[in-house]
């Protein structure tokens, strides 16, 4: 008896099948399932990080940022085995990073049979093949690797949607080259003689047409959803916003006792969920958002138009802010830029300061090794970026001050000072209601 062979599995050799994405692009984009999501990790992968940055940027920042890339990459599902850093003045135009350095990771990929290396940054589509052709592994980007996890993470049409949008246009201009049979081209034949047509012509006309099929999908979800939002007229909303994996989700659990997942892990919510919310007799529409992050893909962005314009069509954000991150401060100066990029900056925000049951002011004095490229010189604290940090009632005092409004501190995992946040947004939410209309809304406590 014959033994009965296995199909292969992503194979970038396509005959006779014209109708789908091929090549690479079945590689990024394996179907996850009917629904037209696409989860490109299938099993546990061990992975290599690698960052570029400036010469002039300092250690412990280099090391927060692979920390996050390494947070990105357990999310997806990968296993990280090996961080390595290059200082340059600017990312090689062939490789991104140096010779010097590709043999090392080269080496380093084959001892270890690791099977993607992650970079923290955009690659080029020719850096892209470089690096594929040098180290013979998976090699994943930053914008690659957020939009597998909002991949997996999309639940409603909507958001599925808008990811298959974002991964399509990841992929358009990463066509060129990425076949070896591309001299061959149809037509010929009787009453077929011709130049005809190349397959990365072909692959890139049903990319272009999947494309302009999404967009306009997402013009007709989009009616959809600007008709709920107009029967919500007459209620003031406000929009949970903020850096990703600051506890936006449990605050909207808390708040309006719905089930919106929440975990520890970055990107937990893609889809908006919108909540009517009574507090002391005061009606509003809290809505939670997806998160932001430093470099958030701008096809993300682009493509998530209808989710965010929940945060645009807010009364009021409600900005969360995880305290016991090292790097909080640069978290809010994300967000804030990315509210601007949006056409949300100039509304009316209240600063939630969480997670101050893992605050540790000792924290950052703390030393952490282990990065191939790092400075090896012994540095002093301040310029290291590791001096301890203010306690938190030093940070209340210097945030009161400096925006001149209240802010406050919570433990939404404790409940600390949930009750003061209560307060607050009914303040907040009461002042943005006309006095004559708010009198005539009737609402029944909510029950305690």
């Amino acid at each position: 008896m014959a033994k009965e062979s296995k199909p292969r599995q992503n194979s970038t050799r396509h005959h006779g099948n014209f109708d789908t994405v091929k090549g690479r692009a079945g590689r990024i984009l394996a179907k996850g399932n009917k629904d037209a999501t696409y989860d490109t990790t299938s099993e546990t992968e061990t992975a290599v990080l690698v960052a570029v940055p400036e010469k002039r940027q300092l250690n412990a920042r280099t090391q927060e940022y692979l920390d996050e890339l390494a947070f990105l990459a357990e999310t997806a599902g990968a296993t990280v085995t090996k961080r390595f850093v290059q200082r340059l003045d600017k990312p090689d135009i062939r490789t991104f990073v140096g010779e010097g350095k590709l043999e090392e990771i080269k080496a380093y990929v084959q001892h270890s049979g690791a099977s993607m290396v992650i970079f923290d940054d955009d690659l080029s589509p020719s850096q892209l093949r470089n690096l594929e052709a040098e180290l013979k592994v998976k090699i994943v980007d930053r914008s690659l690797l957020i939009i597998d996890i909002f991949a997996s993470r999309a639940k409603s049409a909507t958001a599925q949607t808008q990811v298959e949008l974002a991964q399509y246009q990841y992929l358009l201009p990463r066509l060129t080259g990425l076949w070896t049979h591309l001299d061959k081209q149809r037509g010929g034949g009787v009453a077929q003689r011709g130049p005809g047509e190349t397959e990365i012509e072909t692959d890139r006309r049903v990319v272009r047409d999947r494309i302009s099929f999404l967009k306009e999908r997402l013009k007709d979800l989009d009616k959809q959803s600007q008709t709920q939002r107009k029967s919500r007229t007459g209620m003031v909303r406000v929009a949970l916003v903020g850096y990703t994996n600051v506890g936006k989700s449990t605050i909207m659990n808390l708040l309006s006792r719905a089930e919106v997942f929440a975990e520890n892990k970055l990107f937990a919510t893609v889809d908006s969920t919108v909540r009517k919310v009574v507090l002391d007799t005061v009606p509003f529409l809290l809505s939670d958002t997806v998160g932001f992050i430093r470099k958030l893909p701008t096809r993300l962005i682009e493509s998530f138009k209808s989710t965010l314009d929940e945060i645009r069509e807010a009364d009021l954000l409600v900005h969360v802010v995880d305290i016991s991150h090292p790097s909080f401060e640069e978290h809010i100066a994300v967000v804030n830029e990315t509210l601007k990029d949006i056409q949300a900056a100039d509304k009316p925000m209240l600063l939630v300061f969480n997670k101050i049951d893992q605050y540790n002011p000792e924290a950052e004095a703390e030393h952490h090794g282990g990065f191939e490229g790092m400075n090896s010189e012994d540095e002093d604290a301040e310029e290291q970026g590791l001096a301890s940090r203010p306690s938190l009632e030093q940070l209340k005092a210097t945030y009161m001050a400096k925006l001149h409004d209240p802010v406050i501190f919570i433990s939404a995992t404790d409940r600390e000072n949930i009750d003061e946040l209560r307060d607050l947004l009914v303040r907040k939410v009461k002042a943005l209601y006309p006095a004559d209309r708010f009198a005539d809304y009737s609402v029944v406590k909510e029950d305690e």
